[in-house]
């Protein structure tokens, strides 16, 4: 799996639970998936993705959206 594959299934999974945390828990984790919308956003438009880089180290294929240095 690319990196950009497993950047969007984190994504997903992340938004997911902090969704169902911030029902059933506390809507504070709200906040909590704004941040991964908001990481979401700055890396499309900068490219640069935290999660891309630690896949990258951890020795995950890069595909065309988040190339090596």
């Amino acid at each position: 799996m690319t990196i950009e594959r497993l950047v969007l299934a984190f994504a997903g999974t992340f938004i997911l639970l902090s969704l169902v945390l911030a029902h059933f828990v506390h809507p504070g984790w709200l906040w909590f998936t704004a941040f991964v919308g908001a990481n979401l956003l700055q890396s499309a438009f900068t490219g640069f993705c935290p999660l891309a880089v630690v896949l990258r180290r951890l020795g995950r294929q890069s595909g065309p959206a988040f190339p090596s240095p």
